[in-house]
């Protein structure tokens, strides 16, 4: 899996890392957050922003090895 990844072009795994993470940060944080307290679509934005906390690592890791 790995290697089928990185043998993608770096906008190609941008995409593939987006739709990925961003639903998947958007569900989690949107479930969530009411035993929290907060209302869901402030724990979905929240988990918008840590689904993509991953494309910005990927992105600094793949600038950081060129």
């Amino acid at each position: 899996m790995i290697r089928w990844f990185q043998s993608k072009d770096f906008t190609v795994q941008l995409i593939i890392l987006a739709v990925v993470f961003d639903p998947l940060g958007f569900a989690s944080g949107y479930l969530l957050a009411p035993s929290f307290d907060i209302d869901p679509i402030y724990g979905g934005i929240a988990g918008l922003l840590a689904g993509s906390f991953v494309l910005s690592l990927h992105v600094l890791y793949t600038v950081m090895t060129q």
